[in-house]
């Protein structure tokens, strides 16, 4: 055979081992990528319950639902401190998020809606006993009526003023979220949820401009701008979730149940998951609830 022809044919030879060669190493990736199950590939997360409050009535015939009593709240605390449990804030989420502080061992959020007067006269001073921090969402409008109001405050229907948000601030045991200014209380829509036959800029017009003018109100009442939006009602869209990241908010609050794991992906703290707290059963029962984890 030519000495030409037989260089050629080992030139080849040596051509088809390197890309077999390449090919065995590219396979061997492959596999090793597949055999990763998908727990292990995830980043360690922190199990992480919230309860939802709302108002606190000392009358047994008016707990229910979205009432339950002052006592109710203290035996709550109570097994929470007893059980080991630290309540963080949506401020604590964030900093471990963005790597600046690790979360306590077995963390939970407490947080109220809507913003009672009675947060102030019976779940304040509880968190203060306890020394547990809480989250309270507040709305615009009713603040505002309250505070230039100059009718005697009432546990039953009352709403807090802006002396009693900047008192609770300044005391480091709450911190403040956006409700939205009007949109709990708009009988033309139901929270943040697009009106019939609303057109797209209308609809985003309307959200961003309440929603903006219950943080420049915070902002000025305060100091705070608020980190995290409480949608009004629990009602969750594509859109409204769209525009709150758009404002700039780190996180939101959702009325759906189910435990989080907060992840170092910001991702991870908008539309978290709440469990509601109404009346009628023991913390013990109310806590063994908590077993859906997403």
């Amino acid at each position: 055979m030519d000495k030409r022809k037989i260089l050629a044919y080992g030139k080849l030879a040596l051509i088809c081992l390197g890309i077999f060669a390449c090919l065995g190493i590219l396979a061997t990736m492959a596999l090793t990528v597949q055999t990763i199950s998908p727990a292990a590939a995830e980043e360690p997360a922190v199990e992480l319950p919230i309860i939802m409050y709302h108002s606190i009535l000392n009358s047994d015939a008016k707990a229910g639902k979205y009432v339950i009593t002052p006592k109710t709240l203290e035996e709550d605390f109570a097994y929470l401190k007893a059980h080991g449990y630290t309540a963080v804030t949506i401020s604590d989420l964030i900093a471990y998020q963005e790597g600046r502080k690790e979360l306590p061992q077995k963390p939970i959020m407490i947080t109220f809606d809507d913003g009672y007067y009675n947060n102030y006269s019976y779940a304040f001073p509880l968190l203060k006993k306890y020394d547990m921090k809480a989250v309270i969402s507040v709305i615009g409008r009713y603040t505002d009526e309250y505070s230039a109001s100059m009718e005697k405050m009432n546990n039953n229907y009352s709403q807090l003023t802006w002396d009693q948000i900047r008192e609770m601030m300044d005391s480091g045991y709450v911190e403040f979220a956006n409700h939205s200014y009007d949109m709990h209380s708009d009988t033309t829509r139901r929270g943040v949820k697009k009106k019939y036959q609303e057109a797209a800029g209308e609809y985003r017009m309307a959200i961003t401009q309440d929603i903006g003018q219950m943080q420049a109100e915070m902002k000025e009442e305060t100091g705070w701008e608020p980190v995290c939006f409480t949608y009004p009602f629990g009602f969750i869209n594509d859109e409204a979730q769209e525009i709150i990241r758009e404002m700039g908010f780190k996180a939101s609050l959702s009325s759906y149940e189910y435990v989080n794991r907060i992840t170092k992906d910001p991702e991870c703290l908008f539309e978290l998951g709440r469990y509601n707290r109404a009346s009628g059963e023991s913390m013990g029962e109310f806590m063994a609830k908590m077993t859906d984890v997403r």
